[in-house]
C-alpha cells in the first residue's frame, strides 16, 4: 500500500486474546479492593486516590504526613479508616505496608534505585502510568470490544472539556480518517447538551469523554446530559473513584504525570492510540479505503512536505 499510515494500521492490527489472562492481581487492584462497597465522601475519595498512585510512599506516612500531601485534616484521615473497617490509620496502614513492599519487590531489578533529578523522576512517573495502561490493554477482547462500539456509533461524539480539549481534539483528528462520521464537543453548557441531542437524534449511540484533572464539573453535567439523551459513555479518565465513574458504561483509567508545574498526558495519549486501533480493526475495509481516500486527496492538494 502506498501510505505508511495505512501499513502501520494493517501491521499493529490487535489480536484478540484467547481468554482473560490469569493474573495475580498487581498491588494497585488489591488496595482498590479495600475500598470497593464503601461510599466514600469526595474528601476520602482523595485519600483513596492518593494512596492508589503513591503506594509505595504512602503506606509508610504518619497520619500526619499522608494529611498534609492530600490536603486534609488529621481526623478526615481517621474517619476514612474506620469508614472502611478499620480500628484507626494504623490498623489501615498496616493492612497496605504488605501491599507496597509486595510491589517494590516485584519491580524490575535493572530499574534505577536512584532519582538523580526531578525532571527524572517526572519520566520515571509517566512510565509507571505506562505500565498500568500496559497491564490494563492485557485483555485485548475488551479494548477491542470498545472499539467495535466505537466504530459502529455513526455519529460518534467526542468530548474534551478544559483541560481535556487537547486529548479529545487528537483523539477526533484520528478518528475521522476511520470513520465517516466524527463530532467534537469541547464546550460546555447548552452547547453540549445540545450537540449531544443531536448526536442521539442523528442516530449515534456512544459518547467517548476525556476527564483528565482538575476535573470540571461541566464535565459532569455533559455526561448526564449525554446519559439522559440515551447516549452509552466509554469515559477515559485518570481516577477509579467518583462520580464521573459513576456516569460510564465503561471507564478507563489512565493515570496523568504530576510530578512537575503541569500534569502530562503520555498515559491517556497511549490509551487513545490503542482505542484507534480498535476502531481501525473493526471495519479493516473501510479503514483502507478511507485511508486510501485521505492519502490520495492529501497527494492530490499537497498537504505535506
Amino acid at each position: 500500500m502506498s501510505s505508511g499510515q495505512q501499513a502501520r494500521a494493517q501491521a499493529a492490527a490487535i489480536t484478540p486474546s484467547a481468554q482473560s489472562p490469569d493474573h495475580e492481581p498487581v498491588p494497585g487492584d488489591r488496595v482498590r479492593a479495600l475500598f470497593d462497597g464503601h461510599r466514600l465522601s469526595p474528601g476520602q475519595r482523595r485519600i483513596a486516590q492518593y494512596l492508589i498512585d503513591h503506594l509505595t510512599e504512602a503506606a509508610f506516612l504518619s497520619i500526619t504526613e499522608l494529611a498534609e500531601r492530600v490536603g486534609v485534616s488529621q481526623p478526615s484521615v481517621t474517619r476514612f479508616a474506620t469508614s472502611l473497617g478499620f480500628s484507626g490509620y494504623p490498623a489501615l496502614r498496616d493492612a497496605l505496608q504488605p501491599i507496597a513492599l509486595s510491589k517494590v519487590a516485584g519491580s524490575p531489578e535493572t530499574r534505577e534505585q536512584f532519582r538523580h533529578n526531578e525532571l527524572q523522576a517526572a519520566v520515571d512517573a509517566e512510565i509507571e502510568n505506562l505500565e498500568n495502561v500496559r497491564r490494563l490493554l492485557a485483555d485485548t477482547n475488551q479494548v477491542l470490544g470498545i472499539g467495535r462500539e466505537l466504530a459502529r456509533s455513526v455519529p460518534l461524539t467526542v468530548l474534551g472539556l478544559r483541560i481535556s480539549v487537547s486529548l479529545a481534539e487528537y483523539f477526533a483528528y484520528a478518528a475521522r480518517r476511520i470513520h465517516p462520521d466524527v463530532r467534537l464537543v469541547t464546550r460546555g453548557g447548552s452547547v453540549a447538551y445540545d450537540a449531544l441531542l443531536q448526536s442521539r437524534e442523528a442516530g449515534g449511540t456512544w459518547v467517548l469523554a476525556f476527564a483528565m484533572p482538575r476535573h470540571a464539573k461541566e464535565t459532569l453535567s455533559a455526561l448526564k446530559a449525554a446519559r439522559s439523551a440515551g447516549l452509552k459513555i466509554v469515559l477515559i479518565t485518570d481516577s477509579t473513584l467518583g462520580p464521573l465513574v459513576d456516569e460510564a458504561d465503561v471507564a478507563l483509567t489512565a493515570a496523568t504525570g504530576a510530578r512537575l508545574v503541569f500534569d502530562s498526558y503520555a498515559a491517556p495519549g497511549m490509551l487513545s492510540a490503542a482505542l484507534l486501533q480498535a476502531m481501525a480493526d473493526a471495519d479493516p475495509e473501510r479503514t483502507q479505503a478511507r485511508l486510501e481516500g485521505y492519502e490520495q486527496v492529501a497527494d492530490q492538494h499537497g498537504f505535506f512536505l
